[in-house]
């Protein structure tokens, strides 16, 4: 079984925004499998169904983006599942262009927030990430102002076809493995 975790705000204030690209890739996965993700448990919206026969929770956390660990912790110990082997955790990411994913097997938080709470609380960095560019704040822009921002209509179609990626990346990652997935979209 695997857990899938797009990170995010909860709340209308933040849908569509560059720090929800995790909730926005749980959706495209729940929408492309016909999974609901509307049961209300362990501190987060989850729905459970097959992708390419293995069996997946999709989760989109309600608690805010810096205390996602909470969430996930709760998950991986009710499941018992081996974060190592079992979590994949899809994010944003600043430092990558727009629509370009990064997916990788460990690795520090990169100044992520939401992922310094899932490493703290789980005790480990290694946890699948795939992380989806949002690309750089502007000369002289906040960066919560950026992160909190919407996509321009310009990077709407880009962005689009990120998601999908993500999702495919996703299904690649469960039914080949890892190096797979990074071959093709790394």
């Amino acid at each position: 079984m695997y857990i899938i975790v797009g990170l995010g705000n909860p709340g209308q204030k933040y849908e569509g925004t560059r720090h929800n690209i995790g909730f926005s890739a749980i959706t495209t996965l729940a929408d492309e499998y016909n999974i609901s993700v509307d049961s209300n448990k362990h501190k987060a919206y989850i729905g459970k169904g097959t992708i390419d026969g293995q069996k997946v929770i999709l989760v989109k956390p309600v608690t805010y983006m810096n205390l996602s660990g909470e969430s996930i912790r709760e998950l991986v110990n009710y499941y018992k599942i081996n974060p190592k082997e079992e979590l994949i955790v899809i994010y944003d990411d600043i430092h990558l262009d727009p629509g370009k994913l990064r997916i990788r097997a460990k690795g520090s938080a990169g100044g992520h927030n939401g992922i310094k709470s899932v490493i703290q609380l789980l005790e480990t960095q290694e946890f699948i990430r795939v992380r989806i560019g949002v690309g750089g704040k502007l000369p002289g822009r906040d960066l919560a102002e950026h992160v909190l921002s919407r996509f321009p209509i310009e990077e709407e179609a880009i962005m689009r076809e990120s998601l999908r990626n993500a999702a495919e990346a996703c299904r690649i990652i469960m039914s080949e493995d890892i190096n797979a997935a990074m071959n093709q979209f790394n």
